[in-house]
């Protein structure tokens, strides 16, 4: 019977699949899929090992990402397989045709199986589905000078400086 700690593991994929989009961890994020694993993101078809890799490439020319996760529904399928329902809204700052940057906000819920393999749970297939999206023209002139911290991706955004945290 599956307790809730399988839960949380399973939870805990999916912030760690966002954050290795918005710090631009492709390690972080292939590791969160089983090698063999199908992805099918409508843009994209492939392995994790591939899909890990055309989205750094694909986000690695943004000024901003920021990934955040809403309801997440699991439903276990036995011991060692679950199904999962993940709603998100992502984030990206662009720029536009004429350089000016510009705010894309998608959408939408990941339809996942899961699985379990020597007490390890990742996903076993994934696939995005798009139910809103929306382009804008920047408005966050106040960002700039502002004294916000602002995050980075990897290594520079404060989380992988824990020494500071002390």
């Amino acid at each position: 019977m599956p307790t809730a700690d399988d839960r949380f593991a399973i939870i805990d994929l999916a912030a760690l699949y966002m954050r290795g989009l918005d710090r631009l961890d492709g390690a972080l994020l292939e590791a969160q899929f089983w090698p063999e694993a199908q992805c099918e993101y409508g843009i994209f078809s492939g392995s994790p090992a591939d899909f890990a890799a055309f989205c750094m490439a694909a986000l690695k020319d943004h000024a901003r990402n920021h990934h955040m996760l809403g309801q997440h529904l699991i439903d276990f399928a036995g011991e060692d397989e679950a199904f999962g329902e993940v709603y998100y809204q992502a984030y990206h700052r662009v720029a536009g045709d004429d350089g000016a940057p510009r705010d894309q906000f998608i959408a939408g819920r990941y339809v996942d199986r899961y699985e379990r393999r020597q007490g390890v749970w990742k996903i076993a297939y994934r696939s995005e589905l798009v139910d809103w999206l929306r382009d804008d023209p920047t408005s966050d002139a106040m960002l700039a000078g502002a004294p916000f911290i602002l995050g980075h991706r990897k290594p520079d955004d404060p989380l992988y400086n824990r020494e500071a945290m002390t």
